[in-house]
């Protein structure tokens, strides 16, 4: 399931673009799919180790254009190691909100960008992640929990003051959201009929992606989506 629009991105084959918070890597993947230079960057070495058997599985089947090449990397996102100006894309979705100091992990990501590079920066949005609040402490008051709701113009006030520009946002996932709203209203961490019963739709939904979801969640995805997706770049010459 992918939450950022790769062609919105302005994402090509060849490009370097690092996964900030990469996780269990469902967009490193979908970019080294498309042949392009990838570091899959997170503080957790077990999901990297999982990542990176991936990337060769991957490599083995034939998946990956000779453009392509994947790295992961283990590390802090308030201390990048890597050079100012290392990449032309930046993806950082679902992290800022796991992050006291957010201001200083924006700050990080605009010094490893290119100037004229694009990043896409996606947060729970407002309205359902408020409703997750208030229906379960245990939601979010965990050890790597959310620390914050972003409000859309926080959100973009924060990353201007970092030094990026917006282009384009939306949301995305609204089916999502009462399926966390569910699992905060039975608890979290329960096993409950209701919360399996739902997760077996989003799943089919995700491998048969059949019109009636599809065209639903579209519709409902301004109100309801579990996440906004942020498009941004940095001032300086467009890359080439």
């Amino acid at each position: 399931m992918l939450t950022v629009d790769f062609d919105t991105l302005g994402v090509r084959a060849g490009q370097r673009v690092l996964d900030l918070g990469c996780g269990a890597g469902r967009h490193a993947f979908e970019l080294y799919r498309r042949g392009l230079d990838v570091v899959a960057f997170d503080h957790n070495e077990s999901d990297l180790a999982d990542v990176a058997a991936m990337f060769g599985a991957m490599e083995q089947a034939g998946e990956v254009p000779a453009t392509g090449a994947a790295t992961t990397v283990q590390g802090d996102a308030l201390d990048l190691p890597f050079p100012d100006e290392s990449f032309d894309h930046v993806i950082a979705s679902e992290i800022l909100e796991h992050i006291p100091e957010d201001d200083k992990a924006m700050h990080e990501l605009v010094r490893v960008l290119k100037p004229g590079g694009r990043v896409s920066v996606t947060v729970p949005s407002r309205f359902p992640e408020r409703i997750c609040w208030a229906l379960s402490e245990e939601y979010h008051r965990v050890e790597g929990g959310h620390v914050r709701i972003y409000e859309r113009r926080q959100l973009f006030g924060r990353l201007r003051s970092a030094g990026l520009r917006p282009v384009h946002h939306h949301y995305a996932h609204a089916l999502h959201s009462p399926y966390w709203w569910l699992k905060c209203a039975v608890g979290v961490e329960r096993d409950h009929p209701l919360t399996r019963l739902y997760h077996r739709m989003l799943v089919w939904d995700m491998l048969r992606a059949p019109w009636l979801t599809r065209s639903l969640e579209h519709v409902l995805n301004p109100v309801l989506g579990k996440s906004i997706v942020t498009y941004l770049y940095k001032p300086g010459v467009t890359i080439a």
